[in-house]
């Protein structure tokens, strides 16, 4: 048996917020998920998100605690370095604590680091060439 890699698990303290700070990055998640305790966003290629409220880890995982540096981080390829900075500058005018303004990157990227609203690392991307 090989394990396929399917879900990538969010917890989180308020299932609103949360989600729409992903609506910023373009997940189309319908405004009724907002009171859901689990909510699941299926990605092209069948890759998924899945947010969770703490309350919703803690009945599964009675004494539950959140890392406070879990190291896990997502990043996002965006269409052009255009695209990085006007990202970073919405979803920071919208709450969220910017970690690194958008600089181009010695790899030869366009790139900016931001926390969602748990703390989570996001990345934002696009190749400066093309």
């Amino acid at each position: 048996m090989t394990p396929k890699f399917r879900v990538v698990g969010i917890v989180v303290q308020d299932m609103a917020t949360s989600l729409a700070f992903y609506r910023r990055l373009g997940f189309d998640l319908p405004a009724k998920a907002d009171g859901e305790p689990h909510v699941e966003y299926e990605l092209a290629g069948g890759l998924k998100v899945a947010w969770d409220t703490v309350a919703t880890v803690e009945s599964f995982t009675p004494g539950y605690h959140r890392p406070k540096e879990s190291g896990i981080g997502l990043a996002f390829e965006c269409d052009s370095p255009a695209e990085v900075d006007n990202s970073y500058d919405t979803l920071v005018a919208a709450g969220a604590v910017g970690e690194r303004k958008p600089w181009d990157a010695f790899w030869g990227m366009r790139y900016a680091s931001l926390l969602d609203p748990d703390g989570y690392g996001i990345d934002l991307f696009a190749n400066l060439s093309g």
